[in-house]
């Protein structure tokens, strides 16, 4: 069950230890709630939900300061967001998302250009070593329930494949954490079977 965003920082940071890196985020949720843009008075201080506004410098020192790395751990110009499907609600909270120099792809968009054309944008806009963030909520509630925050619309299974695929068998690609799966609302196992499948799917090292 992996839920705690410091772990997958520290795994994007030992990769920052190697030199300069961009991000591949994708994921149901924009995960840019920082100080900046709520009050920490009114809401559970937790990280969750802070990822990529930490690895772009945005929050408390404690978590966006790594030994013997250069703060951000990744700049705003190498972020390509993928999947985010909350932007467009006149409610958003963490509208400011929209205000930065990330390349944002949200699942709307994603699923009206489909994959090849998200690669293609996301590919422009790399130029170096990059890392893939995947949290599996940005699969549609009805394919992957057994998540923290479900939600619909959602990238389909054969897409994401084909997103990913692109990805991971790029010689840039060094790593990929893949969060939050959560077994607890998975009894019978069925969920845990389709991300593996999904997984299994990926040409890694080929």
């Amino acid at each position: 069950h992996f839920v705690f965003p410091r772990g997958r920082l520290g795994a994007l940071a030992g990769a920052r230890r190697r030199g300069p890196l961009a991000l591949v985020h994708v994921d149901g949720h924009s995960d840019f709630r920082h100080p900046g843009n709520y009050d920490p008075d009114s809401m559970l201080g937790a990280v969750a939900g802070m990822d990529l506004a930490l690895a772009t410098g945005r929050g408390e020192a404690l978590m966006t300061d790594w030994p013997g790395v250069e703060s951000p751990l990744v700049r705003d110009r190498d972020v390509v967001q993928i999947g985010e499907r909350d932007g467009r609600r006149p409610d958003f909270a963490w509208a400011d998302v929209n205000d930065t120099g990330f390349e944002r792809i949200d699942v709307f968009t994603a699923n009206e250009i489909g994959p090849p054309a998200v690669l293609e944008r996301t590919r422009q806009r790399l130029d170096k070593r990059f890392w893939i963030h995947l949290d599996v909520d940005v699969l549609d509630e009805a394919v992957m329930p057994a998540v923290d925050s479900p939600g619909a619309p959602g990238i389909a299974p054969d897409d994401l494949v084909a997103i990913l695929s692109g990805l991971v068998s790029d010689v840039r690609c060094i790593g990929m954490t893949v969060t939050v799966f959560d077994p607890e609302l998975d009894p019978d196992g069925r969920h845990a079977r389709t991300l593996v499948g999904l997984l299994g799917r990926l040409p890694f090292g080929r």
